[in-house]
């Protein structure tokens, strides 16, 4: 199959010819259709997860149809239309027994514990577990959309930030994960604060719901952002996400809140860049909740794609740019740099 491969951290992938993947016995090998480019590819590939040994294949958001499977494999076959969620559980530790997947203790992530969606075929491990189908209205980029970012945005304002009709949400970072926040804390009756640096991005997330769009780069001075926030908001944002993964982003986000506000950090923070120093006398006199989001089980699906095909929520306007392999490598490298935002999706073929 053709896959896009780098050999060393930050060399430049190329394309190439490699090895067609075989099924596991506990899993599936799914053609893939659709892939998204996420900004946790870029750290992958710049060497900030642990679990990486080049050479590598990148991808873990994707949607297709299953090509073969194991001879364990009881719930699907070849011919099936599927998702998975970016955490692949093994289904049986303590966590997932609990129902948390998303933690699950012996996880595995395509793309990071073994060769990733920016090929042809991609691997499932356990798939009786982690596969997820697709209903015949929804097309394929959308369902790839959905395998990171906005399922991992979802969990994150629903779930881990609770919110509610009529609250001031922040949302620091209008890329793919950040627009989907936008977009479902809107669609959940949130009035809804978007703070980025990239005027296309901002228009993006007007167009997505948002409220109030607040010009970052604009901003000087210690303090500005989650001043201009806390204006814009009466007093601060009852839930505030950092949907990019940055010190300043995660400190802005934190110091946005109100009084008894829920912070949600999304954005990947790798240790390799140093620990954000958070305001914490902020957290102790505003009695102020921090928690992390790290995607959403297989299990929790239904819903998400049940207000998706019912038109509640529409991810597939987020996709801005649709690319083929031969050009991922430059958009890979380049993922650094400032946007127009929106998702960008792969078509292997």
């Amino acid at each position: 199959m053709r896959a896009v491969i780098f050999d060393e951290f930050g060399a430049r992938p190329e394309v190439r010819d490699v090895p067609d993947p075989v099924a596991p016995a506990d899993g599936a090998v799914i053609r893939v259709e659709a892939t998204g480019l996420c900004r946790s590819d870029w750290h992958g590939w710049q060497g900030h997860d642990p679990d990486i040994r080049p050479p590598h294949v990148p991808g873990h958001e994707f949607a297709g149809v299953v090509a073969a499977v194991g001879a364990g494999v009881r719930g699907w076959r070849p011919g099936d239309r599927v998702t998975a969620p970016f955490v692949c559980a093994c289904g049986r530790c303590p966590a997932c027994l609990a129902g948390d997947q998303q933690v699950c203790e012996r996880q595995t992530q395509p793309g990071f514990t073994h060769w990733g969606s920016f090929a042809e075929y991609v691997v499932v491990r356990q798939a009786d577990v982690n596969l997820i189908g697709l209903p015949d209205e929804l097309d394929f980029p959308t369902a790839a959309a959905l395998g990171c970012r906005f399922a991992t945005a979802f969990r994150a304002v629903v779930s881990q930030g609770r919110v509610a009709a009529g609250e001031w949400v922040a949302v620091h970072g209008c890329g793919g994960v950040g627009l989907s926040a936008v977009m479902i804390a809107a669609a959940c009756g949130a009035r809804v604060v978007a703070v980025d640096i990239s005027p296309g991005a901002l228009d993006l997330a007007r167009r997505a719901g948002a409220a109030v769009c607040v010009d970052g780069g604009a901003l000087t001075g210690p303090g500005a952002v989650a001043a201009a926030v806390r204006e814009a908001t009466g007093g601060g944002a009852h839930l505030s996400l950092d949907a990019l993964g940055s010190h300043a982003t995660c400190v802005a986000s934190v110091e946005s809140l109100r009084r008894r506000g829920r912070h949600v950090q999304v954005g990947l923070l790798p240790a390799a860049q140093g620990r954000p120093a958070l305001p914490m006398d902020l957290v102790i006199a505003y009695e102020l909740e921090l928690r992390g989001s790290h995607g959403m089980a297989a299990h929790a699906y239904p819903e998400l794609l049940r207000l998706v095909t019912a038109g509640v929520l529409r991810p597939g306007e987020l996709i801005t740019r649709t690319i083929g392999l031969d050009e991922v490598p430059d958009a890979l490298t380049t993922m650094d740099r400032p946007t127009t935002g929106g998702m960008c999706l792969i078509e292997p073929r």
